[in-house]
């Protein structure tokens, strides 16, 4: 392969990765089974986070848990579904103000619909811009793995 088709098959590798996102990594956002509920454990591993980022965001605010009479935390599907999606917004690197400011908006009521908006499509714009940048990344570091004759991913 020469170096043009190297660079090439580079750019296709960053801009379409192997193996893709899987639907199902969002599946929980629309969960609507009002049957399910888990201990601090269960939901940790589930959303994979820590029991204390679990505590961390029900202290700041970000998730109420209800309680069990024994005072141990359930987290119904209302919660997993909050949880989802604070835990994906983190790993895309929004900053803990911005969900506060987002969860707040959240639970003011629809009224709020237009400024949660703006606020996602400010984040869906520096996430866009964090990833081309990431492909062009990857695109360097696979052209550079195959001008060493290291195999690149299909």
């Amino acid at each position: 392969m020469n170096a043009n088709e190297q660079l090439a098959q580079a750019l296709r590798l960053a801009v379409d990765p192997p193996g893709g996102v899987s639907v199902h990594a969002l599946q929980d956002l629309v969960a609507d089974d009002d049957s399910r509920q888990w201990d601090i454990a269960t939901a940790a591993r589930h959303v994979g986070a820590s029991p204390h980022t679990l505590r961390y965001y029900e202290r700041i605010g970000l998730v109420t848990v209800p309680r069990n009479p024994a005072g141990h935390r359930i987290y119904d599907t209302a919660a997993i579904r909050r949880l989802v999606f604070l835990t994906r917004m983190r790993t895309s690197g929004m900053p803990i103000s911005d969900l506060r400011q987002y969860i707040d908006l959240v639970d003011r009521g629809d009224v709020t619909i237009p400024d949660r908006l703006d606020l996602l499509l400010e984040h869906r714009d520096t996430l866009r811009s964090q990833i081309a940048q990431l492909q062009l990344a990857l695109a360097a570091t696979e052209y550079k793995i195959a001008t060493y004759g290291g195999a690149t991913q299909p």
